[in-house]
């Protein structure tokens, strides 16, 4: 396979008003990735170096998004809706430059799967002309039937045409298609609108491929991989699907999930073998967890690392530039954002550390916060190897605190604090005996004041 070159013609040009959307619907996320990428990812997976991607509304974006995947990309305008044949052939330039393989699939389609392609590709590697992917789905009625004639597919029979006996053929057309690369622009180009809508329907290569006498076969695939997106209600049914596929393949991998259900992955989240999840986690892009690590129940994660054998949660928030070194703990109800925290550090409880360093073993006690902006610039804050910070802190960057340090609770540290050293930055505690007695007696003729008003 890897020695036959391949283009994929990705459709990805419909408008989409089902969505109700300003955004085009191929750009709706799925775990975080846009529809379209997920198909160019597939695509890909399948030796697809070569994408032809025809494209309506939202052109530029629906470019960038398949980008982003694949590099060589060219892209072709489809200007009028005149059907599937119609859109393929708006990439008629690529198609003509000579590739072994010709793929054709639809933008709309998150779920498709490598091997799908790869079975298709595998086909025309072994002489097929045309190959057409159907599957079995639980009612077939609706879709259009493949029918077969010793192992040849003779033709795709729209339900409205079916006769008694077709209609209870469960085997169905998929939409996707693979073509043998040196006969695809001339079967295309054979296909007309002589039909009721005035449309050109790329089907009709399977009927113009048989009449010269060409090999044309279908092959069976999940019927996920054919699964497109029209509404919302479809977006978070697919959602679902990829969901449990994620799952299931980091089980297999040897991730421990204590309610995978509950359990929300990225598109690129990495977790390695052995790590723990409890229930109620969401993962945003950009997240790789080592080893041994433990993420309690309740925490959001997203563009964070993780060490080995390091822990989160409960009610954890890792944000964007968090990264755990081995064994550090960042506990309940604490928030991480662009900050390293070393190997062995504590972070228990109630805490936000932003945009600093904490050092190997440090202590970072609950309530404490680092002020790392001041309504225009942020700044760093550098805790070292060993720091201890009293509960209720406030570190007000830039500051520096030295390895050994302590810090006094309810502490506000606007300087640099060396190594070694105790520091304390609160106000002096002072008693006024007996005054709370005047202050109950002061409130409570106010209280009789305004009930008398």
């Amino acid at each position: 396979m890897a020695l036959r070159s391949c283009l994929t013609v990705i459709l990805a040009a419909g408008e989409g008003t089902r969505m109700k959307s300003s955004l085009p619907k191929v750009l709706h996320p799925i775990a975080g990735l846009p529809i379209v990428a997920h198909v160019a990812r597939a695509v890909h997976g399948a030796g697809g170096s070569d994408i032809a991607l025809v494209v309506g509304r939202g052109a530029a974006n629906v470019e960038a998004a398949v980008r982003a995947v694949v590099a060589n990309v060219s892209v072709h305008q489809q200007t009028e809706r005149l059907g599937t044949g119609h859109a393929v052939l708006a990439a008629r330039d690529a198609i003509g430059a000579g590739y072994d393989d010709v793929l054709v699939v639809f933008g709309d389609t998150p779920l498709v799967e490598s091997a799908a392609l790869e079975q298709a590709r595998a086909k025309l590697a072994g002489g097929a002309d045309v190959v057409v992917m159907g599957f079995r789905p639980d009612n077939p009625h609706g879709y259009g039937r493949l029918i077969e004639q010793n192992g040849r597919l003779i033709a795709i029979r729209e339900e409205k045409d079916a006769s008694d006996a077709e209609k209870r053929i469960g085997f169905c057309n998929g939409g996707l298609m693979a073509l043998r690369g040196d006969g695809a622009l001339a079967l295309l180009g054979q296909i007309t609108n002589n039909n009721a809508k005035g449309e050109y329907y790329l089907t009709d290569v399977v009927e113009i491929a048989n009449a010269q006498g060409k090999s044309v076969v279908a092959i069976e695939i999940s019927p996920d991989n054919v699964i497109g997106i029209n509404t919302r209600a479809e977006l978070a049914e697919a959602e679902a699907i990829w969901q449990n596929r994620k799952r299931r393949a980091m089980m297999l991998a040897g991730v421990t999930m204590q309610a995978p259900e509950t359990v929300f992955f990225a598109h690129d989240t990495l977790i390695e073998a052995d790590v723990v999840l409890e229930p109620n986690i969401v993962f945003g892009p950009g997240v790789s967890i080592a080893s041994g690590a433990v993420i309690h129940a309740f925490s959001h994660l997203e563009g964070a690392k993780v060490g080995t054998n390091a822990t989160v949660g409960p009610f954890g928030r890792l944000r964007p530039g968090a990264d755990l070194a081995a064994k550090a703990k960042v506990g309940n109800f604490v928030e991480v954002k662009n900050a390293k925290i070393g190997v062995g550090a504590k972070i228990s409880h109630l805490t936000y550390i932003g945009d600093a360093t904490v050092g190997a073993e440090a202590n970072v006690g609950a309530g404490t916060i680092t002020c790392n902006y001041d309504g225009y610039n942020k700044a760093l804050t550098e805790i070292g190897a060993n720091v201890f910070v009293g509960s209720n802190s406030s570190l007000v960057a830039p500051v520096s605190i030295g390895d050994n340090a302590y810090i006094a609770s309810g502490s506000v540290i606007t300087a640099d604090v060396p190594a070694d050293s105790l520091a304390f930055g609160r106000a002096r505690q002072e008693i006024k005996e007996g005054r709370a007695v005047q202050l109950r007696a002061r409130y409570a003729a106010q209280k009789l004041a305004k009930k008398a008003d």
